[in-house]
């Protein structure tokens, strides 16, 4: 379609793939969102005591965004666990309890292994799935298909945002089932509504974050840091940093910086933080001076123009401002373009990159 790579088309995708993962499910009229996969749960939404999240990689980010998205909106204690490490621990796993599994591919052997795992422990198990009649989709009791198309690039992004859109769509409804007024439910649902054109919106900041790139994809070791709900936010970043271009990054909570790894800051060194207008805003503007007081070089992820962050970053890139909530939505365009740009720079194989396969089907 006149792009150079495929993950680039699947970036710019994201207004419609987010478009399709919410289409027809979301009635404003009533306040009410429709998930066909959730009405074989019907009332026993309402009933769960305990969330367990679970997947790898990408989808372990989207899980975190969940547990932010399930204990807010339906105020039900969520835990998320890597796939890969659940099925080794004997997990607690009691009556209850609602087991999202997530998977872009529905063959991840990890997730799948965790799934029959917490499924013979009395788990209710819901599947969050890309690939129609894929195997976690078939051995899950219900489950949602995100219905973002096919994603070819081996790094995930499209199917990332349209995870996330699924969880947020899953939270509002178990919270209008729990505890959610109407008004508080019609303000969630209109901000979903109005997500695939802000996130069109926050695709014009490419040219910025491709210069941007080009300035510091010399660079070998950046850090990316959030709070709150962009604490995962910034974990994505940093790994789609590595996936395709091979520099380091570490992604992390803000607060956690100088609890160690505020060693690593030299002059120059890269620094993205996620900084919307939130509850956590002004602990992050901290966090900034503490970054630039080590000579680190200050990339902010704004969602409104800002004087403050504008004296304090070297560099500002702006988003639409949407619910706090739901601003990972929106934060999470510019740090794959980030990505995808540095890779092409560095001349690498950004759409199959090295030792890394779509579906991972071996444990």
């Amino acid at each position: 379609a006149g792009y150079e790579h495929h993950m680039l088309k699947e970036i710019h995708e994201q207004p419609v793939s987010l478009r399709n993962a919410m289409g027809g499910r979301l009635d404003l009229r009533s306040g009410r969102v429709t998930l066909g996969g959730l009405s074989r749960l019907g009332r026993e939404l309402a009933s769960f005591r305990r969330v367990l999240i679970t997947g790898c990689g990408t989808a372990w980010h989207s899980g975190l965004i969940g547990e932010y998205l399930f204990e807010e909106l339906a105020r039900v204690p969520t835990e998320v666990e890597y796939a890969s490490e659940l099925r080794y621990r004997n997990p607690i796993v009691e009556g209850g309890t609602l087991a999202i599994v997530i998977s872009q591919s529905g063959e991840t052997a990890d997730t799948l292994a965790a799934l029959r795992e917490v499924r013979m422990k009395g788990a209710t198990v819901f599947g969050v799935v890309n690939m129609v009649g894929s195997t976690i989709a078939r051995e899950t009791d219900a489950g949602v298909y995100l219905h973002a198309g096919p994603e070819i690039g081996v790094a995930s992004t499209k199917a990332f945002t349209a995870q996330v859109a699924v969880l947020a769509m899953i939270a509002t409804d178990m919270g209008r089932r729990r505890h959610l007024s109407p008004e508080r439910t019609q303000e969630i649902l209109e901000a979903l509504e109005t997500i695939p054109e802000k996130v069109g919106q926050a695709l014009q900041v490419e040219s910025q974050v491709q210069a941007l790139a080009g300035r510091l994809v010399d660079r070998d070791n950046w850090l990316y840091l959030g709070r709150g709900v962009n604490y995962p936010v910034a974990l994505e970043g940093a790994l789609k940093l590595k996936e395709v271009s091979y520099i380091h990054a570490e992604g992390m909570p803000a607060a956690e910086m100088k609890h160690g790894p505020i060693a690593l800051i030299d002059e120059g060194m890269p620094v993205v933080v996620v900084a919307p207008r939130d509850s956590t805003y002004d602990k992050v503007l901290a966090n900034i001076e503490e970054v630039r007081g080590r000579g680190g070089r200050v990339i902010a992820v704004a969602t409104a123009a800002d004087p403050d962050l504008e004296r304090l970053a070297d560099e500002v890139i702006s988003v639409p401002a949407t619910l706090p909530i739901l601003s990972p939505l929106l934060t999470t365009v510019p740090l794959q373009l980030l990505a995808y740009h540095a890779a092409v720079l560095r001349g690498q194989n950004v759409d199959k990159p090295r030792n890394l396969a779509k579906s991972v089907t071996v444990e």
